[in-house]
């Protein structure tokens, strides 16, 4: 009798460990339907810039000419969008130097607001060109960092409308990159 009691113990516990198999089992097979449904609402196919360019004026210096109107217009009145004729009327750089404010640059195409300012290190902002569709922003970043006696810019941008990337990384060396080595050389 008493090993007849021990077999059915044993059966027990493998009808438990069987049952809490299948259990895990059925939720994992449960979790990939919900799994499948949450990867077909993520996009994976996000195009992003991401730049490094050298200046050999300090963080000071290259951060004031990033967020400072009357500094970044002498960049602007310098730059491929100037020349080109994209901009026929640069009106005056606006650029508020604090969390929140809007900038508009290169006659208005260009625009957003600071999302993040730290003097002489870095600057985010919520940008966009007046030639995308209303409420669409990019992310621009701005990361300074002394560099001997120059500044190492590390630029990042994301966010903005998929086939930009090759004209909009073309466009932040021809209006930004370029126009502000010259002012601050």
């Amino acid at each position: 009798m008493q090993a007849r009691k021990d077999n059915n113990a044993i059966a027990t516990r493998r009808d438990v460990l069987a049952g809490m198999t299948f259990g895990l089992g059925a939720a994992a097979l449960g979790g990939v339907g919900t799994h499948t449904e949450a990867a077909e609402e993520i996009a994976r196919t996000m195009e992003s810039i991401h730049q490094e360019v050298q200046f050999k004026a300090s963080p000071e210096r290259l951060y004031a000419a990033l967020t400072d109107a009357k500094e970044f217009q002498k960049a602007v009145l310098l730059s491929g969008a100037v020349k080109t004729g994209m901009v026929k009327t640069p009106t005056p750089a606006q650029i508020s130097a604090v969390v929140g404010g809007e900038f508009a640059v290169f006659g208005g195409y260009i625009t957003g607001r600071q999302i993040e300012l730290v003097p002489n290190v870095r600057i985010v902002q919520a940008w966009r060109t007046g030639a995308w569709a209303p409420g669409i922003y990019s992310i621009a970043k701005f990361a300074l960092a002394a560099q001997g006696a120059g500044t190492l810019l590390t630029f990042d941008q994301t966010g903005f409308p998929k086939g930009e990337a090759e004209h909009l990384a073309q466009g932040w060396k021809s209006n930004y990159w370029e126009p502000l080595e010259k002012i601050l050389t």
